[in-house]
């Protein structure tokens, strides 16, 4: 019995006894976050939202431009916050770095403290053209007045997607599409030299329904499929789209210099109605996969649980309807507040 008493007051074994116990709690392993997209008329105002975050155990959020009630819901909420620069700023900030410092005064040093942000993403899928020529200038711009505000816990982003890459298959063929690495190298050196993630927006739903003659709704939803392959540059085995479109990612970014980087999933889902494959159903499926999966991390990043993003907390009524279906990918019903399908999210 002493000798258990001087063990257990021993500081190394203290120090190994914290290590094993951060081993079983790994935070990043056990959070998911949403997408609070706001393109609709009959949305939950950002205090009921907060309070569904609360409600289903939903630590982590990201929310498309500067919507103050919403950051004043935030407000000690604990809750892990994306702030999104929308694209339609990037070139009043690339041009103006006082802009650029009274945005982030108003809706980032306001709020910080009471509001835990993780990133602030200057844009969204920043395509080739003019948003793309002052994208890196607006990071810049952004990162000085985050910065100088003192708030260096704070990195700074951008959002890019699938579009982005090309030669994807095997995934270790996977690099940046030129005309996007045209713009997209300097950004991949400063998030190198800043320590930041590059925030990636993956959905096997688009490659489904863009190739489904190839690919199957199984291996896109994380089921056994006859699509597992090896990719045989490395021997690596992949058994879904996911982790075969990441590992792309990763691929790209090791050519380009950021081989050091981290990815996060920044949007993920899948729709329940109005597309091929879309319903409930599979929804469910996918995003219940999804969050399981995530926690294991990818062939190419083996056991480290991957920082993901469910998009999104509601449909968005508004959204542009070229494509029907993007206005349903909600995980909850906006009006009745209920689940549409069950999910259990940490």
């Amino acid at each position: 019995m002493s000798e258990v008493k001087m063990l257990a007051s021993s500081p190394m074994l203290l120090l190994l006894l914290s290590l094993l116990m951060a081993s079983f709690f790994d935070t990043t392993a056990g959070q998911i976050g949403v997408c609070f997209g706001q393109m609709g008329d009959n949305l939950p105002k950002p205090p009921e939202v907060v309070a569904m975050f609360k409600k289903y155990n939903i630590t982590r959020m990201r929310m498309y431009g500067n919507n103050t009630e919403a950051l004043e819901a935030l407000r000690g909420s604990n809750i892990e916050f994306i702030l999104d620069v929308p694209n339609p700023y990037l070139k009043r900030f690339a041009d103006s770095p006082a802009e650029a410092k009274a945005w982030v005064q108003d809706y980032v040093q306001k709020y910080n403290g009471d509001v835990i942000f993780k990133y602030i993403s200057v844009g969204n899928e920043v395509k080739p053209g003019e948003q793309g020529d002052v994208l890196f200038q607006a990071m810049q711009n952004i990162e000085k007045a985050i910065s100088e505000a003192g708030l260096r816990n704070i990195k700074v982003s951008t959002t890019t997607y699938m579009g982005a890459f090309t030669e994807t298959y095997p995934p270790s063929n996977g690099r940046f599409n030129a005309t996007y690495l045209n713009f997209l190298q300097p950004v991949i050196r400063f998030l190198a030299e800043k320590q930041s993630p590059l925030l990636v927006n993956i959905y096997t739903y688009f490659g489904y329904i863009d190739n489904s003659t190839n690919i199957t709704l199984d291996f896109a939803l994380f089921k056994p499929s006859k699509d597992e392959f090896k990719d045989e540059n490395n021997q690596l085995d992949y058994k879904n789209l996911f982790d075969a479109n990441l590992d792309s990612v990763y691929a790209a970014l090791e050519k380009s210099g950021g081989g050091s980087l981290e990815v996060v999933v920044s949007e993920s889902g899948w729709p329940t109605e109005k597309g091929e494959g879309a319903s409930e159903g599979n929804a469910g499926t996918y995003i219940n996969n999804l969050i399981q999966h995530v926690k294991k991390g990818s062939p190419r990043r083996p056991d480290k649980a991957i920082e993901t993003y469910i998009f999104a907390m509601f449909d968005e009524n508004l959204k542009p309807n070229e494509d029907p279906f993007e206005r349903y990918f909600g995980l909850f019903n906006a009006t009745t507040r209920d689940p549409k399908y069950s999910v259990t999210f940490n």
